[in-house]
């Protein structure tokens, strides 16, 4: 079947009176692997169910278009948070949304989930809805409100939905699908592993071998009890956050109990292969050509997902809360059929733009103890410094792309996502580290030191600087030997907890010492589910409970974020009043080593300014 109905004349064409699950998402239709909505109306269909899809609703007749649907509604905000999509680090309005048809913010309203449930339990009463995707996955417990500062309730007491599927869903709605089928209503279906509902308190029996968090009515309180409480909340969900050991976990939120079961395991490889081989698309609806097209389309229209989860669990990153540290992948077949794919495509120009994941060069989990109970919870494999136990293999990934660069009709294959240039740097074996530079750079390789002080990376749960110090100068030696011009993209992150104006001017330093100049800082942005957002909200770690300083006012972090770009002429008085305050008069002036100049050293600087190269977040080496 070609796409799936979006119209109510598309379903009539197709034979269908009604649908058996109706789709209701935040983003326009692009029937992709690498859109979640994409994935499960493909999996249900592959199941023989109907499935119809309503995109970013606006109307009543929007959600009328299908009438009721014979199953269950399934809620999504789409690939993005709502809010993420709405709003900056700094609170302000984005006027773009990649996922949206011509790249128009606005179509999709703040909290989109619950904006969704709620019109539908208007609409249809009390019609079967289950939520999910990355808004519900993270806010399945009492959670921070970065947007209006407070801790808010779990998704499922505000949307009023009947169930929640965390992590990546494609097992979860084959059971659930075939549970409404068999005629069990949504109410009763509480043993499916990933997944969370509510019970009345007076209803609920005590489960075996679980945990129970503080209460929502605990956690919500913004005194430092409150807090300690959120804290200690936060930690108990990332212990039981695996599919190997992880428990049941409970939450009261008054008159209800929110159950967690343990998560779902990772696909097998088997299972990965045949989610990604059912029939996309590999394109936006046609509806969307003459509004402009769906720009979000464009990063992943020639790439390739091979992997899934990440056990680097940086702690500002959500990925390990929402798929899991247990790594799942595909069979090389799998990506080699889809690479075909790909090259039949009209407008393909020879080159793969990315072969990743989470984590581009992760194939297998970390070692032996992540598959069994003995896997450690209270720990990091790769920060500060890499667990013993981690087994570092590149082998088969760079099999893989050595496969898929020899494809006829392929130029090139590309690495665009994240590489974990830790991992890259402990393989005693350099042929991947050679392989990459020669062969799967376009230009410049996206890496993410995020800092270089070591208190600030301490708190990411990121590794030690000189590991990156180490990555970074073999990546030149290797780009010499073989004559290419080829750069590092660093990521770097202001106003992380952790991080007071001492280590941001730390960072300043390093970046005028190493000629960097990076276009776009990412300012923290706590978003719910992570171990970052718990520091931001609580001060504490919730690891060790331990108090950690945040930088809460937006001065500072508008000075933070200033210092990591000090060149541009609009940050100087923001450079100036941070500098000024630590006591730092070494750094400003026109010497050599100064971060900025002020009007009365600018001044006395009769020497014309030299004109400075513009380098777009691209590190050039130091000549020797």
């Amino acid at each position: 079947m070609p796409f799936l109905p979006l119209t109510k004349k598309e379903m009539e064409s197709y034979g269908w009176d009604t649908a058996d699950f109706i789709i209701v998402t935040g983003d326009a239709y692009v029937d992709h692997p690498s859109f979640g909505t994409a994935i499960i109306s493909r999996v249900l269909e592959s199941e023989g169910f109907r499935v119809c899809i309503i995109s970013q609703p606006k109307t009543d007749e929007d959600y009328m278009r299908f009438g009721k649907p014979r199953l269950a509604f399934l809620v999504n905000s789409g690939n993005i948070d709502s809010m993420v999509a709405h709003y900056t680090a700094a609170k302000k309005r984005r006027s773009d949304d990649a996922y949206t048809p011509g790249g128009k913010a606005g179509a999709r309203p703040d909290r989109a989930v619950t904006v969704y449930c709620q019109k539908l339990r208007q609409l249809f009463g009390d019609v079967p809805i289950a939520i999910g995707g990355i808004e519900a996955s993270l806010r399945r417990f009492a959670h921070y409100d970065y947007w209006e500062d407070r801790v808010k309730p779990s998704i499922l007491i505000d949307s009023t939905a009947d169930l929640l599927m965390f992590g990546m869903g494609e097992k979860h709605i084959s059971q659930i699908a075939h549970l409404l089928a068999s005629g069990v209503k949504i109410q009763d279906i509480t043993d499916v592993l990933g997944t969370c509902y509510k019970i009345k308190a007076e209803e609920y029996v005590p489960i075996k071998n679980s945990r129970e968090c503080p209460s929502f009515e605990m956690v919500k309180n913004p005194d430092d009890r409150g807090k300690y409480q959120y804290a200690l909340s936060c930690k108990i969900q990332q212990a039981e956050q695996d599919s190997v050991i992880g428990k049941t976990v409970i939450q009261k939120h008054g008159k209800y109990i929110i159950v967690q079961n343990p998560p779902m395991p990772p696909l097998s490889t088997k299972e990965m292969d045949k989610i990604y081989a059912l029939d996309y698309m590999r394109d936006y609806h046609p509806s969307y050509k003459a509004l402009g097209g769906v720009p979000g389309i464009e990063e992943v229209k020639f790439s390739i997902i091979h992997n899934r989860g990440c056990f680097g669990a940086c702690n500002f990153c959500s990925l390990a809360y929402h798929q899991g540290r247990q790594i799942a992948s595909r069979s090389h077949e799998s990506v080699i059929e889809e690479a075909k794919k790909i090259t039949q495509m009209d407008d393909f120009k020879g080159y793969i733009h990315d072969v990743g994941g989470p984590t581009a060069n992760f194939r297998y989990s970390s070692c032996s103890k992540q598959l069994k109970a003995g896997f450690c919870t209270d720990k990091k494999c790769l920060a500060p410094k890499m667990c013993p136990a981690v087994k570092v293999d590149h082998e088969d990934y760079l099999k893989l792309l050595k496969k898929l660069r020899n494809l006829p009709k392929i130029k090139k294959v590309f690495i665009r996502s994240g590489i974990r240039f830790d991992y890259v740097v402990a393989d005693s074996n350099e042929e991947f580290f050679k392989e990459l530079v020669e062969n799967h750079v376009s230009g410049q390789l996206k890496v993410a030191p995020e800092h270089c002080s070591n208190q600030v990376l301490k708190y990411m749960g990121k590794p030690t600087f000189d590991v990156y110090q180490r990555f970074e100068k073999r990546f030149y030696e290797l780009t010499k030997s073989i004559g290419k011009k080829q750069f590092l993209v660093p990521y770097l992150m202001s106003s992380h907890p952790g991080s007071t104006l001492k280590e941001a001017i730390e960072l300043a330093v390093f970046l005028k010492k190493n000629n960097l100049h990076p276009e776009q800082v990412q300012d923290f942005y706590p978003t719910p589910g992570t171990v970052s957002t718990c520091m931001f909200y609580t001060g504490l770690n919730p690891y060790d409970m331990q108090p950690v300083y945040v930088p809460r006012t937006p001065r500072e972090k508008a000075e933070q974020r200033a210092l990591l770009q000090y060149f541009k002429p609009e940050n100087k008085a923001f450079v100036l009043s941070a500098l000024k305050k630590m006591g730092r008069y070494d750094l400003i002036g026109t010497g050599k080593n100064c971060l900025v100049a002020d009007n009365k050293s600018q001044g006395l600087n009769k020497s014309a300014p030299k004109k400075r190269k513009t380098i777009r977040n691209i590190h050039k080496p130091k000549k020797k």
